[in-house]
């Protein structure tokens, strides 16, 4: 139940010893209706409440059954206010707004699922109350946060309890109007001078005792504050300034008198003071911006990290009803001008009880879409602006009211709630997690969802506990998890790389729902990583030592990455018959998976193949003459490092390639080619451009590279020294870079994959202009 409470009064020159009695003898049936009116006019609601309950006993109509719904929906008992709108709508006289009222009663007693039937009775459709959301009530009751509300034991009572603030010692200060302590020096006040009842322990709006401000100890305790502010009568919505030395509060102060006017409406205001370690408040000053006898302002909230007061109030020029004000002060409690939230946040109606959170704001509001009473809101709290304001959902909602929700410095929640099933009439509750929700998108290379065909498994990191996922209609990955656990997910595919995810958890995370997204790739089975060639002497198939240095880097990587395999193609010049080839080029690959067993690589990991002659390089085959060096050519044994060399085989991926894009085939083995497959550089004799005979065997492992590697591209410079024109120096280096071209072309590399570029003198790795370079300075130009 929260109350926007004003106090009205008219000085009176009577003084009387007690209450006045309502009886059937004081009263006739049109003044007990008078008497009622009036009090419902002063907003004394319980007085009114019960002048009407004996009026309608009396004589029972329609017009004050009415009122009695009105008086108790006022008071927030809205189960006494459907009872009574459930007869008012079926007396005769009652209207369409009747039955209007007779709906929002049933919202606000949390009789959602009859509305339908509500409807039919009276003969009516949604389309006839366009006032009612009922779109957006029906999403909010259509879906549900993974929360409970937990009342907190030992802050309740029967009467009222709200709003709350945490200090650092974990004191709870809250708002109550429970009964059975006494303030002392508290002032004997005409709250209802009009009626002529003279209380000074009760309130007529709701016929309990006046709010007061407590704290609930870690030691469960619970201790009234008292201040030093001077005829004092409510006190509420308590918030602390970082520090906790600082407590902001709502008070109603007594004003009897206003000098001028006889009748006059009192409203509440916002006072601070210095909260000392006894529960006394002193220093109290009052917020600039009260005004007792012209508007209310009340709800402070303090945000220490924008230097914001955010508070409530229906000052002049605001939306309607009250709004949500900020004004920014620095640390001589100076304040600026209020600022309106907009209308964003404000609406005709009601806004009330103000907080922030991080990136998150929150409100109550009975003017956006809820559920009947007062609702909880939050939005986005971004750069010092709100946008995208939303009902905060069931059960943070109910039909009755919800309000006053904050997040405590170490990250409890509080909410305060007069739903049913509560201790009192409001009662104070913390929001726990039942449970996070996780919704994780699989998907392909491409971005489509991958609905089916791959497994989950969802452990709670410690204990290894086994955790139960499902498949959300559009083929999300869906679990539940528990609140502060770390997690492990791992999802796997046949032929895909698996994922592993230790990095989910929902320690500290404060939103309802953790969104993932996975892409699966599909492991690149038998790509070539590496590639290099050793030669033999003829007809033989011994290693040479020229061979060893060459074996010896692919032993240490085939040990370094368990996930590489070897190729062996074994091949002879054409010199000697096929049989005999084809027998010398598998004792040649023999030679190799014999030279790895030194490094302790087994047999199974060096895939062998030969050829014989029948895979020449150049054209020396049977019966043509060549060059000792192009028969040389041939004598080889191009070996291929392969990644995932197995197809039948269900990889992980390696931790070498973590971090790297794995749909990305190239840049996936960057790293790894970066370090196996510098690209040689081909150096020239001073003023030519024709190849030297060693490097004709680099260019072989280039051409079997780009053969074996189809995605792969060659970048071809060209280069000169310094000696001669540059002129012709351009000339050259442009010969030298189409030499290296034509010969790859002629292995079978399309010229397409090849782009050359050649720049002359303008390059030198040796600054030589000034002629004091060595030969082999000159070289390496």
């Amino acid at each position: 139940m929260v109350l926007i409470m004003t106090r009205h009064y008219k000085t009176l020159f009577v003084a009387l010893t007690g209450m006045l009695l309502l009886s059937q003898g004081t009263f006739g049936q049109r003044a007990l209706l008078n008497y009622a009116d009036k009090q419902a006019g002063l907003e004394n609601y319980a007085l009114a409440a019960e002048a009407y309950a004996d009026a309608y006993s009396r004589k029972a109509s329609q017009e004050t059954a009415v009122r009695l719904a009105e008086t108790y929906g006022k008071l927030g008992d809205y189960a006494k206010s459907y009872d009574w709108w459930s007869k008012a709508v079926s007396m005769e006289g009652s209207d369409r707004d009747d039955y209007l009222g007779y709906l929002n009663s049933a919202l606000r007693a949390g009789r959602w699922e009859d509305m339908g039937p509500l409807l039919s009775k009276g003969g009516y459709t949604e389309a006839d109350f366009p006032e009612l959301d009922f779109g957006g009530i029906r999403a909010l009751y259509g879906q549900r946060a993974n929360v409970k509300l937990v009342p907190v034991e030992g802050a309740n009572s029967e009467g009222s309890d709200f709003g709350t603030t945490l200090d650092a010692e974990g004191t709870l200060y809250f708002s109550s109007d429970r009964g059975g302590q006494e303030v002392p020096g508290r002032p004997g006040v005409r709250l209802d001078a009009k009626n002529n009842i003279f209380s000074t322990e009760r309130d007529s709006y709701t016929g309990r005792d006046f709010y007061r401000l407590y704290g609930y100890g870690s030691d469960g305790e619970v201790s009234v504050l008292v201040t030093d502010l001077a005829d004092v009568l409510h006190m509420n919505d308590p918030a602390l300034m970082a520090g906790g030395e600082v407590i902001f509060y709502t008070a109603f102060v007594a004003k009897t008198k206003l000098k001028g006017s006889r009748d006059f409406t009192n409203y509440p205001g916002i006072y601070y003071g210095k909260l000392g370690s006894g529960g006394s408040i002193t220093g109290s000053t009052a917020f600039p911006y009260n005004d007792h006898v012209s508007h209310g302002v009340m709800n402070p909230f303090v945000d220490t990290e924008l230097n914001r007061i955010y508070f409530a109030s229906d000052m002049p020029g605001g939306y309607g009803g009250y709004d949500i004000y900020y004004v920014e002060y620095d640390g001589e409690m100076n304040f600026g001008t209020p600022v309106n939230l907009g209308p964003e946040v404000n609406t005709p109606e009601n806004e009330s009880h103000p907080s922030r959170s991080g990136s998150r704001f929150y409100f109550s509001s009975r003017g956006h879409t809820g559920l009947g009473g007062m609702d909880v809101f939050t939005a986005d709290h971004l750069n010092g602006e709100i946008t995208g304001v939303m009902n905060m959902g069931i059960p943070y909602n109910s039909g009755g009211d919800d309000f006053a929700y904050v997040v405590a410095s170490d990250g409890r929640r509080y909410l305060s709630s007069d739903r049913e099933g509560g201790m009192g009439l409001d009662d104070i509750y913390t929001v726990e997690d039942l449970y996070k929700r996780l919704v994780a998108r699989v998907v392909d290379c491409e971005g489509n969802l991958i609905a089916d065909g791959y497994e989950s498994e969802l452990v709670k990191r410690e204990g290894r506990e086994r955790l139960e996922t499902r498949r959300g209609d559009g083929g999300e990955l869906l679990a539940d998890l528990d609140p502060e656990t770390d997690f492990g997910l791992k999802i796997g595919r046949k032929g895909y790389f698996s994922i592993t995810d230790d990095s989910l958890s929902t320690k500290g995370f404060a939103g309802d729902t953790v969104y993932r997204e996975y892409r699966l790739a599909a492991i690149p089975y038998r790509t070539p990583v590496y590639v290099d060639i050793v030669y033999y002497d003829l007809d033989r198939s011994e290693i040479r030592k020229d061979a060893e240095p060459v074996l010896d880097k692919v032993g240490e990587l085939m040990n370094r990455y368990s996930f590489m395999d070897l190729l062996v193609g074994s091949h002879t010049d054409s010199r000697a018959g096929d049989a005999y080839n084809e027998a010398l080029s598998e004792r040649r690959a023999e030679a190799v998976r014999g030279y790895l067993s030194r490094y302790g690589i087994p047999g199974e990991r060096v895939r062998l193949e030969w050829y014989g002659e029948r895979n020449l390089v150049n054209d020396c085959g049977d019966g043509k003459p060549c060059a000792e060096a192009d028969h040389q050519l041939n004598r080889r044994s191009e070996m291929v490092l392969e990644a995932f060399p197995d197809p039948g085989k269900q990889y992980e991926l390696p931790g070498e390639l973590r971090g790297k894009d794995v749909c990305d085939r190239e840049s996936f083995f960057e790293a790894l080619q970066k370090e196996i497959n510098a690209v040689p550089t081909i150096y020239f004799d001073f003023d030519r451009s024709t190849l030297r005979q060693v490097h004709r065997k680099e260019l072989e492992r280039v051409a079997v590279l780009m053969g074996r590697m189809e995605g792969l591209e060659l970048y071809i410079e060209g280069h000169t020294d310094q000696r001669g024109s540059d002129e012709y120096n351009r000339t050259l280096s442009e010969r030298r870079a189409k030499t290296v071209m034509d010969y790859l072309v002629k292995r079978g590399v399309e010229s397409s994959r090849m782009r050359h570029e050649w720049f002359g003198e303008s390059r030198p790795v040796n600054d030589c202009a000034a002629g004091d370079c060595t030969e082999a300075m000159h070289q390496q130009n």
